[in-house]
């Protein structure tokens, strides 16, 4: 798995390439949390096109970065996202907690209350 973080205000932006299961999702955790600190961010955009696959770890992972920004008054949702990774979220109810967006400009103007 390959990570990118960019920034744009309080929003880390976070690009995911290859595979989300419990040999990455602990890396996972603690890069995107140092990054999120490093901003300060409030909200979190992964952006998952590139995502080949996702297991009941990447799952839980998903969870634990939304817990954390909803600590900071902040929300998560992912943008992007290819056939494979809609199904995981729909067949999963992720998708009552975190919305999802056909690209990364939707998902930065809904956090940016439609800017």
């Amino acid at each position: 798995m390959e990570l990118k973080f960019s920034k744009r205000n309080q929003i880390l932006i976070v690009r995911i390439q290859g595979e989300i299961d419990h040999h990455t999702c602990e890396h996972m955790r603690v890069a995107v949390e140092h990054n999120f600190e490093k901003i300060r961010g409030k909200h979190m955009i992964f952006e998952m096109s590139g995502v080949d696959f996702m297991d009941s770890s990447g799952i839980g992972a998903m969870i634990g970065r939304y817990k954390v920004a909803k600590c900071m008054g902040g929300k998560v949702v992912i943008a992007n996202p290819n056939e494979r990774v809609e199904q995981i979220f729909r067949m999963s109810a992720m998708d009552r907690i975190i919305s999802c967006y056909p690209n990364l400009e939707q998902a930065i103007q809904h956090l940016e209350g439609g800017k």
